[in-house]
């Protein structure tokens, strides 16, 4: 009762719940848009194996970790409604698979970041720590790990398929599906601040994203793994909505639970979030298909399965984000 009347009466700040958000990408940029709207203290993690795109191409260009993720989960957390959002977002005409050092299909918020890593002399924590405050970030965006990492993928045929941006745009045998992702290299070091974050964390996020190249980079880095398994905070994984035409191909609810457990050697997750509102049409041109909830396959996530309707209708490759973090608040 005494706290209770300092809060009231002395108006002491309340610790606010910290979120982790693993992955990057569209799909954890979807989650924060609506968790930065709730007093939670929020931290989003992003691989940094990334090597395709225009970021990838300002990795090898100016050797800094791939700033696409970052840029796109900051701009997420901001608080910011003029302009200078929309400017960090932007991106300019051209291919964003051309030349390393050409300005076409770049985004402005990659540029800036590459000029700040330069301007403090490599020190990209710096860099990442003013680059928020630029766009009042609502958040902290870390690294998975430091160093040079890059990934690779084995499919169920055995092939091996190296690189990112190879697995991404699924150039390996099209009646291949994919199996397993590695670490190159597979002892790569986690970033020290996201390992604290994730120790510190009230709950863990896990999800959504394209599963081969954002999600699972970032949970079977050792350090991360290992406190991910042994966390007693509540660990959550969102479905997709969507598969992806290559890397998640006709991938139902289950192929996702038991390829998150081939990697992590267990069932981890408290809760699974699941979309069941599969009525708006995808958009045309392109080949993403729902993913099938195959509930009679699921018998031994009994009580952790939470089913609803957070599908965005007016683009039903994402989740709402008013709707998911209307979920996880409930939680």
């Amino acid at each position: 009762m005494f706290q209770t009347f300092l809060k009231h009466y002395l108006e002491l700040p309340s610790k606010g719940t910290s979120i982790v958000c693993l992955g990057g990408g569209v799909g954890t940029a979807q989650i924060l848009k609506g968790l930065r709207r709730y007093p939670y203290d929020l931290t989003a993690v992003v691989s940094m194996a990334d090597d395709g795109g225009s970021a990838g191409r300002l990795r090898r260009a100016f050797l800094v970790p791939p700033p696409g993720d970052i840029v796109n989960c900051l701009a997420a957390l901001s608080e910011e409604e003029s302009i200078l959002k929309e400017l960090f977002v932007y991106r300019f005409s051209g291919k964003r698979y051309g030349k390393d050092t050409d300005l076409g299909g770049q985004k402005l918020g990659n540029l800036i970041f590459v000029a700040l890593a330069n301007i403090y002399k490599g020190n990209i924590e710096k860099a990442f720590e003013e680059f928020s405050k630029i766009i009042s970030s609502k958040g902290r965006v870390l690294p998975a790990t430091t160093g040079n990492v890059n990934i690779w993928a084995r499919t169920t045929k055995g092939s091996k398929v190296y690189g990112e941006e190879n697995i991404d745009l699924g150039r390996y045998n099209g009646g291949c599906t994919l199996s397993q992702v590695y670490l190159d290299p597979p002892q790569a070091k986690a970033y020290k601040p996201t390992i604290e974050s994730l120790k510190n964390a009230d709950i863990v996020l896990v999800g959504p994203g394209d599963l081969f190249s954002t999600v699972l980079p970032v949970i079977i880095v050792p350090e991360i793994k290992k406190v991910l398994k042994n966390s007693k905070t509540r660990r959550i994984f969102i479905v997709n909505i969507a598969n992806k035409p290559y890397e998640t191909a006709n991938f139902k609810v289950s192929d996702y639970l038991s390829t998150l457990k081939k990697h992590l050697g267990g069932d981890y997750f408290d809760t699974i979030i699941v979309n069941t509102n599969q009525k708006p049409k995808m958009p045309p041109k392109i080949n993403y298909q729902y993913v099938i909830y195959d509930k009679e396959n699921l018998c031994i996530y009994e009580g952790k399965i939470i089913e609803g309707n957070y599908v965005n209708s007016h683009y039903p490759l994402y989740h709402d984000s008013d709707k998911i973090a209307q979920a996880i608040s409930k939680l």
